[in-house]
């Protein structure tokens, strides 16, 4: 499956800003599930833009502007052709080995509500467990948009019963580590079966399984991820795969705006 994206992000300033940097993690990388056709990441701000590789092996763009800037929009366009691997993520860079993804992070860390309730799912074999944790996690928690931050925790979101995307996938990620299952974060875009714009990207979370290897879960939608899932970045929580994050001098009050359109190529439905 051919998957088009259209991601636009814009900041703006009530006064102006200075020293405007952000580091970009909205480019994805190929390996067997996806390949790259084309790319491409634009500012209208002048500034320097410059592309690498992040210590998790995401591909990442430094954007830095000296001067004032009173709005600045990064538009990302590209089109990824993307196949059924039944979540199993293999040949993507992997700088690190699995144990690292046991590390605990603040936004990871499980409290001893979240650690007595991952110990109460069902054992077995690691990918059933991670499969019980899934439909568990949805049967516990409520898909809410604006209940929480991007600074929420696992373990406020759990206690809340309620959150986003990102919430499900850091539940998800530090009841996995409590199993003593290496676990990790991911950023991507779904192709929604209505093809309509969203106001953020999606996230889900992969777990790894010593005979698959890398497996991704989505504990929002109770899946793993299939072809409609483009994959961009991973980490050990949100802020290691966050789109877009930066620092800026002045510029008093931010307003953020998010337009995402992630379709099924025209060129394919048409062949």
């Amino acid at each position: 499956m051919r998957i088009r994206i259209r991601h636009a992000t814009s900041y703006t300033y009530d006064t102006p800003a200075y020293g405007v940097i952000q580091a970009l993690r909205v480019s994805p990388s190929d390996h067997e599930g996806q390949l790259v056709l084309n790319w491409r990441v634009d500012v209208d701000v002048d500034g320097f833009l410059r592309e690498g590789r992040d210590a998790f092996g995401n591909t990442l763009h430094i954007f830095y502007a000296e001067g004032a800037v009173n709005r600045l929009t990064v538009r990302v366009t590209g089109e990824v052709e993307v196949r059924e691997t039944a979540g199993v993520v293999r040949g993507a860079p992997e700088p690190f080995p699995p144990g690292v993804f046991l590390r605990r992070t603040p936004l990871t860390d499980a409290d001893a509500a979240l650690a007595d309730w991952a110990a109460s799912l069902p054992t077995g074999d690691p990918l059933t467990r991670l499969h019980h944790l899934m439909e568990a996690l949805g049967g516990r928690m409520t898909f809410h948009p604006g209940a929480t931050q991007v600074d929420t925790s696992a373990a406020e979101a759990f206690a809340q019963g309620h959150g986003v995307c990102q919430d499900y996938a850091h539940i998800f990620i530090a009841a996995a580590r409590r199993m003593g299952l290496p676990a990790r974060y991911v950023s991507g875009h779904l192709c929604r079966p209505d093809g309509g714009e969203q106001d953020a990207a999606h996230a889900w979370a992969e777990a790894y399984i010593p005979e698959l290897g890398w497996t991704g879960f989505d504990p929002v939608n109770a899946v793993c991820p299939d072809q409609t899932y483009l994959r961009v970045a991973t980490g050990l929580d949100y802020l290691d795969a966050a789109p877009l994050r930066g620092a800026r001098r002045g510029g008093g009050e931010e307003h953020l705006t998010v337009a995402v359109l992630a379709r099924q190529s025209v060129r394919q439905r048409q062949d």
